[in-house]
């Protein structure tokens, strides 16, 4: 919609808006944001707007008191669920300390980019799809969720059965209005649960797509007596949420293929960097079961492994990890996935033996070849805790958050 900041101001002017919503996200991944007036908006492109670190949960306490958003044009979008005479558009915001330093000790937005920077140096580029799922529960008389799905209907089911249906179609229509695309929405497994898809696009770009996403689902589904729940896992007895990470990587020269090195440096470290894939006690209820990966394998075909590399359609020769899930902060896991990836390719590993079997149904001298995903949050966190490659691309203050 913006590519400048003088398409913003513009817009602004023009089409009568009343805010403007300055957001960014919190160290776990959750949108946070403050508006400002339309007069305000130049100013703030000039100089940012100083926010009080310090009330921000996990944020600043009394080391970063300060912190400076600085408002990215390219991000500007009309909020579709403000009244006619009350109309708002949303940036997101880069972060700054007050003499203009990114702000990496925990603005993960800008972790990402310095990731994307040395991959660049590095002569690489990701591009990064996402898979995010969520149940709709019934609410209350004062809108406070039961333990009531809003239906009983299973894997891409249809209406009647599938109540979920306009809501999904409503929630289509709101992100497309900001210019962001899904590429599917469909009924997934469990009872009122739902699954919605983004294609590739640049980290940032990735990683904004599941914010907004998840902001406007809670939106979509308030305004319809719902409640969206993105715990990794709801129920104990249904399939928990996951947030499938898609990724390619791209070299400069155009010819080279690292796709299978970048897997095998994500499949070395993913033990140590579980904990910012799965950061709650919920997670590891969810991890192998209903399909969600317990060891650390891949396969071309088998889904239920924990990374996938499927037959090459259309550009992109991608990978899939299957571990995440829908409570991790996307902007740490592609940096992540990003630096796992450039350790892989440095180091030219080679993928482990292909799994194309089911782990369910093998017997225990087949399973006894392969390592485990972390069995606990705590188990999690002590292997972050004493990883050197975390160390060596997370800062102190976020491993100590997580951890």
């Amino acid at each position: 919609m913006a590519k400048n900041k003088d398409d913003v101001y513009r817009y602004v002017r023009e089409n009568k808006i009343r805010s403007v919503r300055l957001a960014f996200c919190d160290v776990f991944g959750w949108e946070k944001s403050i508006s400002i007036t339309p007069e305000e908006v130049l100013e703030a492109f000039q100089y940012g707007v100083t926010i009080n670190a310090r009330d921000v949960k996990n944020f600043g306490e009394n080391i970063y008191t300060d912190l400076v958003l600085h408002p990215l044009p390219e991000t500007m979008a009309e909020l579709p669920h403000m009244a006619e005479d009350d109309r708002m558009v949303r940036m997101f915001c880069s972060m700054t300390l007050h003499d203009g330093t990114p702000f990496l000790q925990r603005g993960t937005k800008s972790l990402l980019k310095k990731a994307m920077d040395i991959a660049e140096v590095s002569g690489f580029e990701f591009y990064f799809g996402t898979e995010l799922e969520y149940y709709l529960l019934k609410t209350d008389e004062n809108g406070q969720p039961l333990d009531t799905p809003q239906d009983m209907a299973g894997y891409l089911d249809v209406p009647p059965d599938d109540k979920c249906d306009g809501i999904r179609r409503g929630i289509t229509r709101t992100l497309e209005k900001m210019d962001v695309k899904p590429s599917n929405m469909f009924h997934q497994r469990g009872w009122g649960q739902n699954e919605i898809e983004f294609s590739f696009s640049n980290p940032i770009t990735a990683g904004d797509n599941i914010t907004t996403a998840k902001t406007m689902i809670k939106v979509s589904a308030d305004r319809n007596n719902l409640y969206a729940d993105f715990s990794p896992t709801t129920y104990d007895n249904h399939p928990g949420n996951s947030c499938h990470i898609t990724f390619s990587v791209q070299s400069s020269d155009g010819r080279t293929d690292n796709l299978h090195h970048a897997v095998a440096g994500v499949l070395d470290k993913i033990a140590e960097m579980t904990v910012f894939f799965n950061p709650t006690e919920e997670s590891y209820n969810r991890l192998g079961k209903f399909g969600a990966p317990k060891y650390v394998s891949w396969s071309g075909e088998n889904r239920s492994q924990l990374m996938r590399i499927p037959q090459t359609v259309g550009h992109f020769h991608k990978a899939e990890l299957r571990s995440a899930d829908a409570a991790m902060n996307p902007y740490l896991a592609f940096a992540l996935i990003i630096h796992a990836s450039l350790y892989g390719i440095k180091n030219q590993l080679p993928l482990p033996e292909e799994a194309n079997f089911d782990f369910d149904t093998a017997d225990s001298e087949t399973i006894a070849k392969y390592k485990t995903l972390p069995q606990s949050l705590e188990e999690a966190r002590e292997l972050a805790r004493n990883s050197e490659f975390v160390k060596s691309v997370v800062p102190k203050e976020i491993i100590e958050l997580y951890c």
